[in-house]
C-alpha cells in the first residue's frame, strides 16, 4: 500500500515545491508515496475556464462553483476506485478541526486522501455537504487558498514514512511526536563550538550519553513549560495517570528551582 494524495487545486504548479525538492522528492523517487493534481478548470462549462461566481445574497469576493469541483473530485476518486482504493475527501479550511500530529500519523499510516483546496471566498457549501468527509485547519488564521495547507499536510505525512528520512529517529524525536510524549523538542547545536560568543553547552561535548539524554529531556520540559504550558499540562495529566518517573519528577523540581532563582536574582 503506497501513500497517495490527489489534490484538487486551481494551481497545480504550486505542488512542484513538494514534488521536486528535499525529503519529499527523495521519498517520491523511492516510490514511497504518490501525488496527482486535478484542476477544476478542466471541467469548466465556459470558454474562459472560470470556475467561480458571485455569492448569492451579495457580499465581497467570489465563490468557487460546485460542478467543476465535484467533477474534479469524482475524477480523482474514480482513479482510486479502479484500484479498489476508497479514501476520504479532506477540505483544507480555517473552519476545520485543527490539525495535529496524531491525525498526521493516521493519514501517513493509511492510503492518503483527496485534498480539496479552496480559493477566493471559499467553495459552494453544497460541495462540502455532498463530497467532503472531513475539514482540517492549520490554525486560527486565513490563507489565500488551501494549497499551502495541503502542502503542509503532505510534507508532514511523507516524513513519517519508513525510509523517507535518512535517519529514522528524526521523526520519532520531532516536537509533538509520540517519541517525545507530546513535548517540544530540545535545542540543537552543530559546528562551530563557539559562534559570536555563544558556546555549545558543555554536556553536549562530553560524550556522556546518559547525561546528554537527561539534559535533552530537561530542556524539552523547560521549553514546553515556557512556550506551550498547555502542552506541559496535558503531558503531566497523562503522566500523573500512570505516575511520574523519579527522573521526571526531579527534573521538574530542578526547573522550578531554577525559575525561582531567576526571578529572585532579576533586578
Amino acid at each position: 500500500m503506497v501513500l497517495r494524495f490527489d489534490v484538487v487545486t486551481l494551481f497545480p504548479e504550486m505542488f512542484a515545491a513538494i514534488r521536486d525538492f528535499g525529503i519529499s522528492r527523495r521519498a517520491l523517487e523511492r516510490g514511497l508515496w504518490q501525488m496527482e493534481c486535478w484542476n477544476p478548470r478542466d471541467w469548466a462549462d465556459n470558454a474562459y475556464g472560470s470556475v467561480d461566481d458571485r455569492p448569492f445574497g451579495g457580499g465581497p469576493g467570489m465563490v468557487m462553483q460546485a460542478r467543476p469541483l465535484e467533477q474534479a473530485i469524482a475524477a480523482a476518486k474514480a482513479t482510486r476506485a479502479a484500484r479498489d482504493d476508497a479514501v476520504k475527501v479532506i477540505y483544507l479550511s480555517p473552519q476545520g478541526r485543527p490539525l495535529n500530529h496524531r491525525r498526521i500519523a493516521e493519514l501517513a499510516a493509511g492510503r492518503g486522501a483527496v485534498l480539496l483546496c479552496g480559493r477566493y471566498e471559499g467553495i459552494d457549501e453544497r460541495v462540502i455537504a455532498r463530497c467532503v468527509d472531513e475539514e482540517v485547519s492549520l490554525g486560527d488564521f486565513v490563507l489565500s487558498g488551501g494549497e499551502i495547507a495541503a502542502l503542509a499536510v503532505i510534507d508532514a505525512c511523507v516524513r513519517q514514512l519508513p525510509g523517507a528520512l535518512n535517519d529514522g529517529a528524526s521523526a520519532v524525536e520531532d516536537s509533538f511526536a509520540e517519541g517525545m510524549g507530546g513535548l517540544l523538542d530540545c535545542p540543537h547545536y552543530t559546528r562551530p563550538e563557539l559562534y559570536e560568543g555563544l558556546a555549545v553547552p558543555d554536556v553536549l561535548l562530553s560524550g556522556h550519553h546518559e547525561n546528554i539524554r537527561r539534559w535533552r529531556l530537561k530542556q524539552s520540559l523547560a521549553r514546553t513549560r515556557e512556550r506551550r504550558p498547555e502542552l506541559l499540562a496535558k503531558w503531566l495529566a497523562q503522566r500523573t495517570a500512570r505516575g511520574l518517573s523519579k527522573e521526571e519528577a526531579q527534573l521538574l523540581r530542578e526547573i522550578d528551582a531554577e525559575e525561582l532563582c531567576g526571578r529572585e536574582s532579576a533586578p
